[in-house]
C-alpha cells in the first residue's frame, strides 16, 4: 500500500496531471482538502471509494486515516491544493508516515502561481526586466516566518514577488514593499485562479490596497509584485536568437 500525495492543482477541475488522474482512478481511499476541491475531481475515484473531507480534521486526525488505510492494505490518495511542493503541510505529514514505516509517493500540481501568471497572460521572468521570483507569503494567523524572510528583505533585491496569504495584509504588505520597489510598481492580484468565480485587479503598490477593499477581496488570492507585469521594452531572449551557437548547451 502507497500513500500518494497528489497535487489537485489551483481549482479547475482538469488542472490536475494526467499521472494525478490516473492515481485517483486506483486509490480505494481519497483524502481532500474540503471547499479548496471541485467536486468534479472527485468522479475520477472509484465507485465505492472512501472520501474523507480533511477541512475540520487536526494533523492527527488526518495521519490516523493514513495509517488506518495502510493496515486496510489499500492506496490512498491524499489530495493537495496547488502543488505538494509549496505551502501543503505535507511535510509534517510525511515525518509521521515516515516514523509509522508506510510507505508514499509524491505527485506534483499545478501551483497557484503558475495559474495566476497564465490568466494574466504574462511570463514572470523577463530579459533585461527580471530573471527572478521570489514565493513567499506573510505573517498573519499562522506559523512565523523564519528570520530574515520578511517583505523587507525579500524586497532588497527588487525581484518578482508572488505572495500567498497576503490579501489580508495587502496594505501593510505595499508600505513594506515601497521603499525598495517604489510607490508605481506594478502590482496583479488573481482571485481563485482558473475557477469560475476567477477576478483580477491590476494596480501599483500606491493604489493596490483600496481596489482589493473595494472588490472585497479577503481569500484565495495570489499578489505579484514587479516591473514584468508591465514590460514591454524588453530584448529578445538569447535562447532563439540567431547569434547563439545551436550546438551548445547555453541559453
Amino acid at each position: 500500500m502507497t500513500v500518494f500525495f497528489i497535487g489537485a492543482g489551483p481549482g479547475a477541475a482538469d488542472l490536475i496531471t494526467v499521472r494525478g488522474r490516473d492515481m485517483l482512478a486506483r486509490c480505494p481511499t481519497c483524502l481532500y482538502p474540503g471547499s479548496l476541491t471541485p467536486t468534479e475531481l472527485l468522479t475520477h475515484c472509484p465507485d465505492g471509494a472512501r472520501l474523507v473531507d480533511t477541512a475540520e480534521l487536526t494533523l492527527d486526525d488526518i495521519v490516523r486515516e493514513l495509517i488506518e488505510a495502510d493496515q486496510r492494505g489499500g492506496d490512498v490518495a491524499r489530495l493537495c491544493s496547488g502543488d505538494p511542493s509549496i505551502y501543503s503541510a505535507v511535510a509534517e505529514q510525511m515525518r509521521r508516515l515516515d516514523a509509522a514505516g508506510v510507505p508514499y509517493e509524491v505527485v506534483p500540481g499545478v501551483p497557484a502561481f503558475a495559474a495566476a501568471a497564465a490568466t494574466l497572460r504574462r511570463e514572470l521572468t523577463v530579459p533585461t526586466v527580471g530573471q527572478s521570483l521570489i514565493i513567499t507569503r506573510t505573517q498573519a494567523r499562522s506559523t512565523s516566518m523564519p528570520e530574515g524572510e520578511d517583505l523587507a528583505t525579500f524586497g532588497k533585491s527588487g525581484a518578482t514577488l508572488a505572495l500567498h496569504l497576503a490579501i489580508g495584509r495587502i496594505a501593510e504588505a505595499a508600505v513594506e514593499l515601497i521603499p525598495h520597489y517604489g510607490a508605481d510598481c506594478p502590482v496583479a492580484v488573481v482571485a481563485q485562479a482558473s475557477q469560475p468565480e476567477e477576478r483580477v485587479l491590476r494596480g501599483t503598490l500606491a493604489d493596490i490596497a483600496d481596489q482589493v477593499r473595494e472588490a472585497g477581496i479577503t481569500r484565495a488570492a495570489m499578489v505579484f509584485v514587479g516591473r514584468v507585469l508591465a514590460a514591454e521594452n524588453f530584448p529578445d531572449s538569447f535562447l532563439y536568437s540567431k547569434r547563439r551557437d545551436r550546438g551548445s548547451q547555453g541559453s
